[in-house]
């Protein structure tokens, strides 16, 4: 297969995804006037998260074709062969499900991918828009599904794949569907589920790193069901929206902390870990005794 039949689910969807982002927004309006608590939409933020998923769309073009070449000399290399069958399809929605868990996962707990990710957290609302806030940094996610061209899964496959999943996860960002039947919420993720994951409130931060299946979260105790109402947006809020700001002020955080005076300790550690982390501070020594205090009582 040559660069020029790359397979891509999401590009031939972008006017399902305008149509639907302005028809959610009139719904979610609708219901906000009818005393729903919803955030809703405005408009700049919804222009922002609309030209970072064009952004994001434009810079993938190019990167496509690294990301194809590097699977395609993985499964060059290996001797293992997966086949293209109904039982391979199988194996491979459960096997890129769970490496879109790892990948998203290590993207919140290590500052150096989050400077990537923190992108599609940066607005305060949630809607079909937001799901389209996507990062510029993208060659941060190759790594992650690497080991499918190893185990033998074609990269055609597995570039379809990683589409339907990013597919599936487009109509989760949305306030207009409360909830879902309970089997459909044990087992696929949700808008319930995947507000809890976009909220700021601190029994959310890091929860439902679900891409498709709720499986993983429930496996390795990352998830939280939606139990009060979601403050979306990060932390500590960029109050802008401007595109190039979002897309890179976790970047020039991280190159201004890691100039502090330190050691390189220090350093690595505000670049790789988590991006909640400090330096631990050393506890200024006590104070001498005053001679009241040591003087013996009568």
């Amino acid at each position: 297969m040559d660069a020029a039949h790359i397979p891509d689910v999401l590009t031939p969807v972008i006017p399902v995804f305008v149509l639907t982002v302005i028809a959610e927004a009139f719904w979610v309006k609708k219901l906000k006037d009818a005393g729903r608590p919803v955030v809703g939409h405005t408009w700049k933020d919804t222009i922002a998260s609309l030209t970072m998923g064009l952004g994001y769309s434009a810079l993938s073009l190019g990167w496509k074709f690294v990301a194809f070449a590097g699977y395609l000399a993985l499964y060059e290399w290996t001797p293992l062969r997966m086949g293209s069958g109904v039982v391979a399809w199988v194996l491979l929605f459960f096997a890129e499900d769970l490496c879109y868990y790892g990948y998203h996962r290590v993207h919140h707990e290590s500052r150096f991918f989050w400077a990537s990710h923190v992108v599609h957290h940066s607005s305060e609302h949630y809607n079909l828009s937001t799901a389209l806030r996507q990062p510029w940094l993208v060659p941060t996610s190759w790594p992650f599904w690497a080991p499918l061209a190893l185990l033998g899964f074609h990269p055609a496959m597995i570039f379809i794949q990683q589409g339907l999943n990013l597919l599936y996860q487009y109509w989760i960002h949305t306030e207009a569907i409360v909830k879902l039947p309970r089997p459909f919420e044990w087992l696929f993720n949700t808008p319930s589920h995947h507000r809890v994951h976009h909220g700021a409130n601190p029994r959310y931060l890091d929860k439902n790193y679900a891409g498709i299946l709720m499986l993983w979260d429930r496996l390795f105790g990352t998830f939280e069901p939606e139990t009060e109402k979601p403050v979306y947006g990060l932390t500590k809020n960029l109050e802008t929206y401007n595109p190039l700001r979002i897309a890179t002020h976790e970047v020039a955080a991280i190159i201004r902390d890691a100039k502090k005076p330190g050691p390189l300790s220090q350093r690595l550690g505000y670049i790789f870990r988590n991006p909640a982390w400090k330096p631990a501070t050393s506890a200024p020594p006590e104070p001498p005794p005053s001679p009241e205090a040591a003087r013996p009582s009568a």
